[in-house]
């Protein structure tokens, strides 16, 4: 029997394709996407427990929406629910619980490796932004989010994501070291070691 999500080829080679029924498609993206949505939230929230919570909703709410997302990108979907119920606490909260930076992680990583060192300074320097410059630089360098994007996502102006941007991104090459400017840019791919520190 095929299943509802298989692909059948008409022709004389007719070949059928199974996909997997929509649990075991989802199943799979969750195992293989999990540790970038945890990474995600945990770099927006900045607590192990609350990145958590965050990574369950979103694959809550995308395994109820998986009819309409699952053949597009639920991983843009997965973390844009990231992106917004993290948006929602800060506005109904008004403020975050922060911890000191140096109750973070140790500053050694187990593996040896600079990338997990360079990440853990980098989030204990996030940790130390004011929220609003936080949530700018999270959404715009780490999420990707364009200036406009951002901007609609906190409800503020296009000229506070600029200037929040500029002075989030000066204030951790403040507290990251000018000798070390790359690890402002360790976790993120997409912004150029030029970019973060012009």
């Amino acid at each position: 029997m095929v299943s509802d999500d298989a692909v059948v080829l008409d022709g004389p080679d007719a070949v059928v394709v199974a996909t997997g029924t929509a649990a075991e498609r989802f199943t799979s993206f969750a195992r293989d996407r999990s540790p970038e949505l945890s990474r995600i939230a945990y770099l927006l929230c900045g607590d192990v427990h609350r990145a958590a919570d965050l990574v369950q909703l979103a694959l809550e709410r995308t395994y109820r929406a998986w009819g309409k997302v699952g053949d597009g990108d639920p991983f843009a979907y997965a973390r844009r629910v990231i992106a917004t119920a993290r948006i929602d606490s800060w506005r109904r909260t008004k403020h975050d619980v922060l911890v000191a930076p140096t109750d973070l992680r140790p500053g050694s990583a187990p593996d040896g490796t600079q990338h997990v060192v360079d990440r853990d300074e980098l989030v204990g320097a996030l940790r130390q932004l004011p929220a609003a410059q936080r949530r700018v630089v999270v959404l715009r360098y780490l999420l990707d989010r364009t200036e406009k994007q951002t901007a609609e996502d906190l409800g503020i102006s296009l000229g506070a994501v600029k200037s929040g941007a500029s002075r989030g991104l000066d204030r951790l090459r403040e507290l990251l070291g000018t000798e070390n400017p790359r690890s402002a840019t360790a976790t993120n791919g997409t912004t150029s070691r030029k970019e973060a520190q012009s």
